[in-house]
């Protein structure tokens, strides 16, 4: 008895199922990497008023204190 060929088959589903996978992979990693570096883009703010260091999202020149609400603009290294 002669066994069925079919290992160009098998080669095929397994490269396809292989890029599936990859590209899945890809893709999450991306979109996490994205969450995550916008999460974690803080800017620093001093108080001049009561001296109260605090950090809020990037994007934004000016931000109120938390403690006594008045506006400050970032601090600049």
């Amino acid at each position: 008895m002669l066994a069925p060929e079919f290992t160009f088959e098998v080669v095929l589903y397994g490269l396809l199922t292989l890029g599936v996978f990859l590209g899945l992979g890809f893709y999450y990693d991306r979109r996490d990497r994205a969450f995550y570096h916008a999460d974690r883009r803080k800017i620093s703010f001093h108080c001049i008023r009561c001296d109260h260091l605090y950090t809020r999202k990037a994007g934004t020149e000016t931000a109120p204190c938390p403690k006594c609400g008045h506006v400050n603009t970032r601090l600049k290294f």
